[in-house]
């Protein structure tokens, strides 16, 4: 297939409205493969006016008389306005959107196309495998092993080719466990807690089924965790499903980990809402957002009844609740949930946030989001199909990472000086994990992407964002390396919504931002006075 076969009409005279802040841009629409474009008349500015049509979410078209209007809703929650000449240029390029936008093959996608000048293919693939983070948990420990049973996929197609492992459990143990495990998702090293000798791990549901199967090598990899912690150290199997969907999961064939099969361990309900209900949460708050003309009561009513801030309650408490363990009480922990792809990354992510110095730099970050859900098979080409505007009903979507976001940004709120990013990276997560010319949102694993060649093939985002002249917007200029844990207030007093993300399009900005703007002006100008420009490795995370 050939993109000129699903581009009706090459260009047309448009308007572009783009909200009440920014003037409406006035010259030539053109429709490409990839992109949107609007190139202003000569007597305007020369700068190209540029889409990525995978972002576009859903498109509504209207005529009327000799014209037409085109309402594209963006999945980075934008809403922009086409006023178009022409009734037929008007239904011909609405068609060609809804074409282009819609195309799901990943090797036709931009990110396969896209060669800047500035990158070089292969550029930053190489900075987060698997084995750098084995290198650091080696240093401190010798109960684990970098294994590579998965080489081939086999065990587990949604895990990387190499996982950390206890080291007492053979690779002959782990393939029974993985035919124990849905999905193949065997429990496997998430992070490494040197100050209390614990770890958390992460895996998908057993399936015990009605029957309440067992498999001995699963409970030996279960023990020989213990075993590889400090003496007396017990474990918490945190599952993210309430105590009636475990149930009923064992009707299907799935189950929990018995007391009896699991000495040691103790199995902790904590449920976290995902698929349709989270992704109908985030369209109702979109919606509120977007309501411009409501009361007071209304939108607190609105607020409250989409859920979204009880979601990243929950999310936090859980999180906490597995760090604390670990900390505080000596612990092991396992979470879990069905598939294991994703509440249960929330957890094991921020709780490493929460404890890890590492994790709050902007290198370790980067790596926390390779290795922690783009290695660990969380499928961002279903969760990100679709963001808060789609028509369509809603089949795998769900705005788990987006999620994730929001609580690392609760965390910033409450502790401005910890992390070395700030908003402006968690915004540029958001809007690539939708939509990218970058290949590393792309496909459901390691295994698919291995398929389509996309390390190869396609830029890598953390190249682009770590050009110096992009780290100014994504680092935080006052952060202060913090070697503590940070634990956030997760009273609803405590939680805010994320203005920067949710009403972003539809809102002036505010003081504060221009206030952070002259914070930067004020570091940058005394780091010039220093003689010292600043710089992030991107390789390395920093101390």
């Amino acid at each position: 297939m050939e993109f000129s076969e699903l581009i009706r009409t090459g260009q047309a005279q448009a308007e572009l409205l783009r909200g009440s802040e920014t003037p409406p841009l006035r010259g030539t629409l053109c429709v490409t493969g990839h992109h949107l474009l609007l190139s202003p008349g000569a007597q305007a500015t020369p700068d190209l006016w540029l889409l990525l049509l995978r972002s576009v979410d859903s498109i509504e078209k209207r005529v009327e008389g000799d014209s037409g209007t085109i309402t594209l809703r963006c999945k980075d929650l934008r809403v922009l306005q086409l006023e178009i000449e022409g009734v037929e240029a008007t239904l011909d390029i609405a068609r060609s959107i809804e074409a282009l936008s819609s195309l799901e093959s990943v090797i036709t996608s931009f990110p396969f196309f896209y060669r800047p000048k500035s990158l070089r293919l292969g550029d930053a693939w190489h900075f987060h495998p698997p084995e750098s983070y084995y290198k650091r948990v080696a240093r401190e420990t010798n109960a684990w092993r970098l294994s590579e049973a998965n080489e081939d996929f086999s065990l587990c197609p949604s895990y990387p080719r190499a996982v950390i492992v206890p080291r007492a459990v053979n690779n002959d143990a782990l393939a029974r466990s993985a035919r124990f495990r849905q999905g193949g998702r065997f429990p496997v090293l998430s992070y490494y807690h040197a100050p209390s000798g614990t770890a958390v791990l992460r895996s998908s549901q057993p399936l015990t089924g009605p029957q309440k199967r067992r498999c001995a090598e699963d409970e030996e990899l279960l023990r020989a965790v213990l075993a590889g912690a400090r003496p007396g150290a017990q474990g918490f199997i945190v599952d993210t499903r309430s105590t009636q969907a475990a149930k009923q999961a064992r009707m299907t064939g799935g189950g929990t980990e018995s007391k009896a099969a699991y000495p040691g361990w103790k199995r902790l309900h904590r449920p976290l809402e995902r698929g349709r209900p989270l992704q109908e949460s985030f369209v109702r708050l979109v919606e509120a957002c977007g309501d411009l003309e409501q009361s007071m009561d209304r939108w607190l009513s609105r607020l409250e009844g989409c859920r979204w801030l009880s979601h990243v309650k929950e999310t936090l408490s859980t999180a906490c609740l597995a760090a604390h363990s670990m900390e505080r009480e000596g612990a092991c922990i396992l979470v879990h949930g069905a598939e294991g792809t994703d509440s249960t990354l929330l957890v094991t992510s921020l709780a490493q946030i929460i404890l890890d110095p590492l994790s709050r730099t902007m290198a370790g970050f980067q790596e926390l989001i390779e290795r922690e859900w783009i290695q660990a098979g969380h499928p961002f080409q279903l969760r990100c199909a679709h963001s808060a505007f789609s028509h369509a009903r809603p089949k795998h979507e769900a705005p788990t990472f987006l999620l994730f976001l929001d609580c690392v940004w609760q965390l910033g709120r409450q502790f401005p000086l910890s992390l070395e990013f700030g908003e402006g990276m968690l915004l540029a997560l958001f809007d690539h994990s939708y939509a990218s010319p970058f290949g590393t949102f792309l496909c459901n694993s390691e295994k698919e992407r291995c398929l389509c060649e996309v390390r190869t093939r396609t830029h890598s985002l953390w190249s682009g964002l770590n050009q110096p002249k992009e780290q100014r917007k994504l680092r935080n200029p006052l952060y202060v390396p913090n070697p503590s844990a940070i634990w956030p207030s997760v009273e609803p007093q405590s939680l805010r919504l994320w203005q920067g993300l949710f009403l972003r399009w539809t809102r002036p900005p505010e003081p504060s931002e221009v206030a952070w703007e002259k914070v930067w002006q004020i570091v940058t100008d005394q780091e010039k006075a220093e003689g010292s420009q600043p710089t992030v490795s991107a390789s390395e995370p920093q101390p």
